[in-house]
């Protein structure tokens, strides 16, 4: 399941993030991946250990852990902590699949990349290209969204970065593990869930939405790995 979740940051809040990463040092994006990775990618990143990508990440997570939407289609167990990526002057990423495992820096600790995410920094009319490109089962999807948007799909999608051929295409970029690791059972619960808002939205507390509330978590009981 693909998920565009809509401002996630502020416009205040996507201005003081690019204000602080402008004025940052970036390194070859080659640097964070393995020599197949290296023959694809064309990029530059903050380095993983940046203790301002740190705080910044904070900001982020943050945001996410109050977003409804977020945590309803991810069911989030534990993330590695945002990174921050720029492409400019024809720079791109091949096609290719995320890792299935990553380590979250300092903890010694490792998950598995249920879903991947890319948060937009600058809006579509700032650059030119730079389309992030998702494969699956259903065909082709191209995205490109407003700076503070989201977007989540699961990590084992081929997926690509079209070259940027006009200014500068800023994202930041993580992985989650969830607590449902089957992407069609995450599937069936977000669409449970919205389908109970929408009840209790419209007809209130009612028998049949306290009713659908339990079959939700008796499911999520079922399936989560918590």
């Amino acid at each position: 399941m693909m998920l565009h979740v809509p401002d996630v940051l502020s416009a205040e809040q996507v201005r003081e993030l690019r204000a602080t990463l402008d004025a940052t040092d970036w390194v070859d994006g080659r640097e964070t991946v393995g020599e197949q990775g290296a023959r694809i990618k064309r990029n530059r990143q903050l380095p993983e250990q940046s203790a301002v990508g740190h705080e910044l990440g904070k900001t982020i997570l943050g945001a996410l852990a109050m977003n409804p939407l977020f945590f309803s289609a991810a069911l989030p167990l534990r993330f590695v902590p945002p990174l921050f990526n720029r492409y400019e002057g024809g720079e791109h990423y091949g096609l290719h699949v995320d890792g299935s495992v990553r380590s979250v820096p300092g903890t010694g600790q490792q998950l598995r990349t249920d879903l991947s995410c890319t948060l937009f920094l600058c809006d579509p009319e700032d650059y030119q290209g730079g389309e992030l490109e998702v494969v699956d089962t259903y065909g082709v999807h191209e995205v490109k969204l407003p700076a503070g948007d989201l977007i989540l799909y699961p990590s084992s999608s081929l997926h690509r970065v079209h070259p940027v051929t006009q200014g500068a295409r800023v994202c930041s970029f993580f992985w989650l593990q969830s607590m449902v690791r089957d992407d069609r059972q995450r599937a069936m619960l977000f669409e449970l869930d919205q389908n109970i808002l929408k009840l209790r939205a419209r007809l209130g507390e009612c028998e049949e939405a306290i009713a659908l509330t339990g079959h939700y978590h008796n499911l999520l009981r079922m399936w989560s790995e918590v």
